[in-house]
């Protein structure tokens, strides 16, 4: 099903990077409905390379956290194309094999596209296509207990996987790739915070 609807204009392209359980993606999907005009949220995870040439042992492995583990050429190709005001087909990944899905979804540029993932706001030459940068922030403990929550619904992994793969990967991952970006922020969140809070913020700033 094709996401967005046509904006008025080129669109104003927000990048919304932190840390993993900080809240980015609810805090998007707040912004989707308070931002002043229509909105669409394309997320990083959707850019994960397809590992379908590797075993599930070899898939297991690699280093989610790490900016290598996203097709970036892609990325930033879709990002230019959005910010023309082009329609482009976006890839739908699988967590849990690792996989790309044979087909791909439509992608519309709306009012407003928010560009949430971890690395939004690593790259130099996506960065420059962005209207706001916005980074969230949150502690070890609050981060941990919603990724728990997330994984173990939506990808189905068990609690001593997820545990594990937090401290050799996660947040080693973050202090050193993810974290630095926060100085190419406009606004910095808390996202400890009411959510209501941080779309307050952000639309100030707007």
């Amino acid at each position: 099903m094709p996401l967005g609807s046509k904006a008025n204009g080129p669109p104003r392209l927000i990048g919304l990077a932190g840390p993993s359980g900080a809240g980015k993606t609810t805090l998007a999907s707040a912004l989707q409905t308070r931002l002043p005009g229509p909105t669409t949220v394309l997320s990083l995870d959707s850019y994960y390379r397809d590992l379908a040439d590797l075993s599930l042992t070899e898939r297991a492995r690699v280093n989610f956290d790490a900016p290598e583990a996203i097709d970036h050429q892609r990325l930033a190709a879709d990002l230019r194309q959005l910010a023309a005001g082009h329609r482009v087909k976006i890839p739908v990944y699988d967590f849990v094999t690792h996989t790309r899905q044979e087909h791909q979804q439509s992608l519309t540029p709306t009012d407003f596209l928010i560009v949430e993932g971890l690395f939004a706001l690593y790259w130099p030459d996506i960065n420059t296509l962005y209207h706001l940068r916005l980074f969230v922030t949150a502690d070890d403990e609050l981060c941990l207990e919603r990724r728990l929550a997330r994984d173990r619904v939506e990808r189905g992994r068990s609690p001593a996987s997820i545990r594990a793969q937090y401290q050799e990967q996660v947040r080693p991952m973050y202090r050193r790739h993810i974290q630095p970006t926060a100085r190419y922020a406009d606004l910095v969140l808390d996202g400890s915070i009411p959510t209501e809070d941080q779309v307050a913020a952000v639309l100030n700033a707007l």
